[in-house]
């Protein structure tokens, strides 16, 4: 593979478009697939499927450095060096994952191959933003029941796994889906959006794991040093990006509600429409 500074600059662009796009419930897929239609790369389809496999576990990073100490179960402090709290709010998370794990194993390739169009994507961002106006503007998301992670039941894991399963039709957004389910579940936002953070880090890192063997097993797991630093840039650049959008998302849903996420997602979407289908 031949290298240039221009591929490394589009590595770099594609791990900030990521780290901004995986947590923000805008739809990292539509934008992606805009940056695709623009920003072309020299490198294989296989290695660039190997290249968004590897930015994604650099955002996932940025949860696990950010969140250590909520997410970490074992403590000196506690009996049996067992926090019984967390190893329960684990249990809650990997209930979510179960409803999307199952369907994403039997039919992920098929639901991409039918509904990963640019089109499809479009209306997606256009559908979920005017479902995020809808809720604010109702006010359900004022009525919270749930105000930390501790309060969350197994019943309301297992129903924002239910929701979490829309995100697996392209330019739904995963935390739109799990964020828009927590809330009309009775979370408040900042619940519901940390729970979303902490459920990406089995989900993505599952899929994650699953593409990387699949790409290893096709085309073998040897990398060129070029190719090696594009995915070494790519995660690295995701990882420091997605540590700040998450620290602003958290700070931003403490005083404002999601209207402006569905705007942006329904002009997004128009766009898309726009370019795609009259262009």
């Amino acid at each position: 593979m031949e290298w240039n500074f221009a591929e490394w600059l589009k590595a770099v662009f594609l791990g900030i478009v990521e780290g901004i796009t995986e947590w923000l419930p805008i739809s990292s897929t539509g934008h992606m697939i805009l940056v695709d239609e623009f920003i072309h790369m020299n490198i294989t389809e296989e290695f660039k499927a190997l290249l968004l496999v590897v930015i994604q576990l650099g955002a996932i990073l940025a949860v696990i450095v950010l969140y250590f100490k909520q997410l970490w179960p074992f403590s000196a402090k506690e009996k049996y060096f067992i926090s019984r709290d967390k190893f329960s709010m684990w249990f809650k998370i990997l209930t979510a994952c179960i409803p999307a794990g199952v369907i994403g194993l039997l039919f992920d390739d098929a639901i991409d191959e039918l509904l990963l169009k640019p089109v499809v994507v479009a209306f997606t961002l256009v559908i979920y933003g005017v479902i995020f106006i809808v809720i604010e503007k109702s006010g359900i998301a004022q009525k919270n029941r749930v105000n930390e992670i501790a309060e969350l039941t197994y019943r309301d894991a297992l129903l924002i796994g239910v929701f979490q399963m829309l995100a697996l039709v392209p330019g739904t957004s995963r935390s739109g889906a799990t964020i828009i389910g927590g809330m009309l579940l009775g979370c408040a936002r900042p619940v519901a959006a940390e729970f979303t953070f902490y459920l990406a880090v089995p989900v993505m890192a599952g899929a994650s794991l699953i593409k990387t063997l699949k790409y290893g097993m096709d085309n073998g797991f040897a990398l060129s040093g070029n190719e090696t630093l594009i995915l070494v840039t790519g995660m690295i650049v995701a990882f420091l990006v997605s540590i700040v959008v998450i620290r602003f998302l958290m700070r931003y849903i403490r005083k404002h509600n999601f209207i402006a996420f569905g705007w942006y997602r329904i002009i997004l979407g128009m766009i898309m429409l726009g370019y795609f289908v009259l262009v």
